[in-house]
């Protein structure tokens, strides 16, 4: 899936509202957060993460991660929070057409 540029527009407002419903702790990205940002992607499609990481580029190979292991879309990345959309298996959130 991947979303144009008018589809990530919507995404960002609907976000912007939004606090953060994960955060990456000590231990970093374990299988135990995949999970919950697994969770989370299914209960609402469009959340934000925290990645508190202070170096930049292991920040960013975090959150390449988790996108990688959730198959969601990175829909933005603000410092350090990071906006994901994925629809769930019964979406609830129509997205404008392309």
């Amino acid at each position: 899936m991947s979303l144009t540029n008018k589809q990530k527009q919507f995404l960002k407002g609907e976000a912007h509202p939004l606090k953060p419903v994960v955060l990456l702790g000590a231990n970093g990205l374990t299988e135990g957060v995949v999970a919950e940002i697994e969770q989370a992607l299914e209960d609402h499609e469009l959340i934000k993460v925290k990645v508190p990481e202070e170096e930049r580029e292991l920040r960013k190979q975090m959150m390449d991660a988790i996108v990688r292991e959730t198959g969601a879309e990175q829909v933005q990345v603000i410092g350090k929070t990071q906006i994901l959309f994925r629809p769930a298996k019964e979406p609830r959130m129509r997205l404008p057409r392309a």
